[in-house]
């Protein structure tokens, strides 16, 4: 059995890789596919891709992009969700602050630097006129749980994370919700070692084939919005509305979106130089 480590959030989005997994589709072919959940998100991630403890991660792409300028060998193989990710921008349920302009200036917790809560800060703050030099300042939470505390701890002032995984919290005033922020490219993208590719390319095929057939039915597995609230103590109506928005990809990321996400990051400060499409992708006939 051939043992293939693979990461990602603990989010709704990965309920495919859960689905294939419990099926038992990896093992059919062969392959031992071991899934970690990243409480701490794609920072952490990037990591275990540098230092070999995991050979794929389901990514945030602005994250990955950022990390293969600045040296990762990994590569981008697919797109995982090609719709945005709308993140939500929270301050604690009991904070004076309610608005946008409310937080200019101050404090944001973020899960580590690199990460898409980091990174979209600075997003946040250009969408709004904001100087990125002296209206952001950071918190390092590592995940969800330190951004709760630290928000109601009064540490860090705002929190920005995905809309529908934080609402419960919002629902049960932890957090309340001030905007929301979506990114401007396909949210999630799937990448792989420099040596996962070189060394088990048809491994990998066959991975990215189960998942993408999966994902192209995914909306209409019988109850998969009750499975998906269930599974993720949401509320049904929250889980539909998320669906509607919600749409996978089984296709690379092109030319054009790679670029865009540099050119951003660029505008941004956040990384010093862009590197070509090469340098981010890894293609091959499925």
């Amino acid at each position: 059995m051939n043992l293939v480590n693979i990461g990602g959030v603990p989010e709704h989005f990965n309920l495919p890789w859960y689905l294939t997994l419990k099926n038992g589709e990896y093992k059919k072919e062969g392959i031992n596919l071991r899934w970690r959940d990243y409480f701490g998100g794609t920072g952490e991630m990037a990591k275990d891709l540098r230092n070999g403890t995991l050979d794929l991660a389901v990514i945030l792409t602005e994250g990955i992009v950022k990390d293969i300028v600045e040296g990762n060998s990994s590569k981008i193989v697919q797109v995982f969700v090609k719709s945005p990710l709308i993140w939500g921008i929270h301050a604690a349920g009991n904070s004076h602050l309610s608005t946008l302009e409310d937080l200019k200036g101050k404090k944001a917790a973020i899960s580590r630097y690199g990460s898409g809560s980091h990174l979209m800060a600075f997003v946040n703050a250009e969408n709004n006129g904001w100087d990125i030099n002296t209206d952001l300042q950071f918190e390092v939470i590592k995940n969800l749980d330190g951004a709760v505390e630290s928000l109601t701890e009064g540490k860090a002032d705002y929190f920005m994370w995905e809309k529908f995984t934080t609402k419960p919290l919002v629902d049960d005033n932890t957090f309340k919700l001030i905007e929301s922020c979506p990114t401007p490219w396909p949210c999630f993208v799937i990448a792989a070692s420099k040596n996962f590719i070189e060394n088990q390319s048809g491994s990998l095929k066959i991975i990215l084939q189960i998942i993408n057939n999966t994902t192209v039915e995914f909306k209409s597995i019988p109850s998969i919005d009750q499975t998906l609230a269930n599974r993720y103590h949401q509320k049904l109506i929250d889980i539909q509305e998320w669906l509607s928005l919600t749409e996978w990809s089984q296709k690379q990321i092109t030319q054009d979106q790679i670029y865009r996400v540099q050119d951003k990051l660029k505008s941004l400060g956040l990384i010093s130089e862009e590197k070509s499409y090469q340098d981010f992708v890894h293609t091959f006939a499925l």
